[in-house]
């Protein structure tokens, strides 16, 4: 038996932002229908160990069917390191006799895909006229928004900061010449934010890094980078004054600190949380009612997203003939 490895670079070569996009799309439209079968993922957090293991299986019926899971590491420390938080693989099975198709790399999929469902969001919710985006955060996430959120408004403007601004000076270096728009780094995150109607939280803190004093009406907030019941990055102010809107509500209510953290203090509940992005892509519930309403996603990320992406990635490559082919 012969499995398909993609590694880094191939994914890359293969799965354009605008096209990742579409397919996330497409997917979590297919999850708010019932086609997708995707318990809530396991994680396994030894007290001694300096990260996480996440196991996310999924399954989709339907003319893109597959069976697929994804095994995670989440080690925060990594960044300092010049190295992704994120590391793992994805691995594809025939769903018609659950062989091993393919086995890919975790890091670009997760990065890709994480801000192509920011970008449907974004779409969904933030006001046509949002233009200026703050950034909070300088790794690998905060490079694959700017991209993402490129695609779907006209950025005029981005301003980024993290703990070192030596680490958002390096963004700007590394990638202002692939933008129109001006990249800015700012020494704090107040800065950042006051004025943005578009902000991306993609950190790994424990506490806030944002404050609701600091939030513009009409302001869209993507928050991506806490995925745990016991941090947070988002205060529960602003919680509790957005239309809040998840991937999926079962992983929010279970493993998200944002709303966990701001039920706990008594600002919002279940009820809080208005939809799912599936519910808006389908028609089913209502985004944004104003252009001063503060809209958020909590970003949670979903094994089926990383599934979609893997049986589009195997079919392109082969239709490319790209990838190595490893025997089993």
């Amino acid at each position: 038996m012969k499995i398909l490895v993609l590694d880094n670079q191939q994914i890359r070569e293969l799965l354009a932002m605008k096209d990742c996009i579409e397919l996330m799309a497409d997917a979590l439209s297919a999850l708010a229908r019932g086609e997708v079968f995707q318990p809530l993922r396991t994680i396994i957090r030894p007290p001694e160990a300096r990260g996480l293991l996440g196991l996310m299986p999924a399954y989709r019926t339907g003319e893109h069917g597959a069976f697929g899971m994804k095994a995670i590491c989440v080690f925060p420390e990594n960044p300092a390191k010049g190295k992704d938080a994120h590391q793992g693989a994805v691995m594809l099975f025939s769903r018609e006799t659950g062989e091993l198709l393919a086995l890919m790399n975790a890091s670009e999929i997760t990065a890709t895909r994480t801000a192509a469902v920011s970008a449907v969001a974004t779409r969904l919710l933030a006001r046509e006229d949002a233009h200026q985006l703050a950034i909070i955060g300088a790794g690998v996430q905060a490079r694959t928004h700017l991209a993402a959120l490129d695609a779907v408004r006209s950025i005029k403007q981005a301003r980024v900061a993290c703990r070192n601004i030596d680490h958002a000076q390096e963004l700007v270096r590394e990638m202002q010449s692939g933008f129109s728009f001006p990249i800015e780094a700012v020494k704090t995150n107040e800065e950042a934010v006051r004025g943005a109607d578009l902000i991306v939280t993609a950190t790994s803190s424990q506490e806030p890094v944002i404050n609701k004093d600091w939030i513009s009406p009409g302001a869209h907030v993507n928050a991506i980078g806490t995925h745990s019941p016991g941090s947070r990055e988002i205060d529960g102010a602003t919680m509790a004054a957005a239309r809040i809107f998840t991937d999926r509500r079962e992983s929010a209510i279970n493993e998200s600190g944002d709303y966990l953290l701001a039920a706990k203090e008594g600002l919002i509940n279940a009820d809080s949380i208005l939809g799912e992005i599936g519910d808006l892509l389908i028609g089913t519930k209502r985004g944004r009612t104003s252009d001063s309403d503060i809209t958020l996603f909590k970003s949670l990320g979903l094994a089926i997203e990383d599934v979609a992406c893997a049986e589009y990635l195997y079919q392109k490559a082969l239709s490319k003939n790209l990838g190595s082919w490893v025997n089993l």
